[in-house]
């Protein structure tokens, strides 16, 4: 008769028990505290049993004799459970090779499930008292502010490795911008940005190569920003999209000074209609498309000329601007209209801030830079989960950077096709 495996815990344990067993205890917080030893015992011989298997034979067995790894003593772990604060004694192995499963390293709750819970409601952007009602209501487990701030405290290791990894030695395209967040800093409230960097690979994907927080734009940190980028990895990026953030230029010139820079013709657009008034606004737009959407350079500069001729008496100094800026915002022309549709504009950075912002919402102040990071890196990670596709015709705009930039870049056109 085939034999039936016993569950370790019977389902009639208790009835087994002595029926004056509970007469011991003179209150409940006496059988709260029973069972929580019980808990306890029963986690310490789990993580004994996971140091059998992973030695290979038990404690005190000749078997360890000279097997090249034994016990190594024990480290007290103070880890929460839903009945408060529990230390626990986990063994170690002279090779420090053993990885408990029970409890893993840096594991701070015996029940990761509300580890991960916190996590998951930080990532969409609630509060920490939020969080705090909602692990009470889903748990039953009260925790503090410093609990929460722990638990998610491990994202920052999350972020340093997302931060130093390797990247490409070429990115065909680069977009750059800027977040705006308030943060504590000296006991005030200040606006910090938060830079973001997306490189475009040469499989046709998007991919966040960094974030830079920091209160203000400048060549230096700009140069800083990019000598990271460099030092990770990158080699060579062929175009630059940015707004235009203070330094940039400079910095990618000084750096990269092979790739093409192009600032982003909305940016120069709505700067320009903020010295415009409301009633001639609509005709002022409409002799600024007739520059951005010709067919060609010259045809643009003929366009130029034209706004110039009929708005430079009175807006002078929006005309001015166009042309100070004329080479970097007319770049564009010299490609097809495939890769000037992904040029003349931040669109894509923008969507990305825009989903950024949807998972930062609810956090009006952050009481510091790591706070900050936090919150981006993950809505970072949520955000770039739907970057799975190539751009949209890759397979054309593969074709015309190769014939572009043939010593540059190397695209494999057959795997761009799928």
């Amino acid at each position: 008769m085939e034999n039936k495996k016993q569950s370790p815990v019977e389902p009639d344990l208790l009835s087994q028990l002595p029926k004056d067993f509970f007469k011991q205890f003179k209150s409940v917080k006496e059988i709260e505290d029973f069972f929580s030893q019980l808990f306890k015992q029963g986690v310490q011989s789990l993580l004994e049993a996971e140091m059998d298997e992973h030695l290979g034979y038990e404690k005190h067995s000749p078997e360890g004799i000279n097997s090249g790894n034994s016990r190594n003593g024990k480290a007290n772990k103070v880890v929460r459970t839903r009945k408060g604060m529990l230390t626990l004694e986990v063994p170690r192995d002279r090779n420090s090779t053993f990885e408990p499963k029970v409890v893993r390293k840096r594991q701070r709750s015996v029940s990761e499930q509300i580890e991960e819970t916190v996590v998951s409601l930080y990532t969409r952007g609630m509060s920490v008292r939020d969080i705090e009602e909602q692990i009470q209501e889903i748990y039953g487990v009260q925790l503090s502010d410093s609990t929460v701030s722990n638990i998610t405290e491990r994202i920052l290791i999350d972020v340093e490795e997302w931060q130093q990894r390797p990247l490409d030695e070429t990115y065909l395209m680069v977009w750059m911008d800027g977040l705006v967040f308030k943060v504590r800093s000296n006991g005030k409230i200040i606006n910090k940005s938060v830079y973001l960097v997306i490189g475009l690979n040469t499989a046709g994907k998007k991919e966040v190569l960094g974030m830079w927080i920091n209160e203000t734009e400048s060549a230096s940190f700009w140069m800083q920003v990019l000598s990271e980028l460099r030092e990770r990895g990158l080699k060579d990026m062929l175009i630059a999209c940015t707004d235009n953030l203070k330094g940039l230029q400079q910095a990618i010139k000084a750096l990269f000074p092979e790739a093409v820079t192009q600032l982003c013709i909305v940016h120069q657009i709505r700067n320009s209609l903020r010295y415009i008034p409301y009633k001639n606004k609509r005709e002022f737009m409409h002799d600024l498309k007739a520059i951005y959407t010709a067919i060609n350079l010259e045809s643009a500069q003929q366009a130029m000329k034209n706004l110039e001729d009929k708005w430079s008496d009175r807006f002078p100094y929006v005309i001015k601007s166009w042309y100070n800026n004329w080479d970097d915002l007319t770049a564009y022309f010299n490609f097809p209209k495939e890769i000037r549709r992904l040029m003349y504009t931040t669109n894509i950075i923008e969507s990305l801030n825009s989903l950024v912002r949807k998972f930062t919402r609810n956090k009006t102040m952050f009481p510091d830079d790591s706070a900050v990071k936090k919150a981006v890196y993950l809505a970072l990670q949520q955000a770039s989960k739907r970057w799975t596709q190539a751009i949209t015709n890759w397979f054309l705009i593969a074709n015309q950077f190769t014939i572009l930039y043939p010593n540059r870049c190397k695209i494999n056109i057959i795997a761009a096709k799928y």
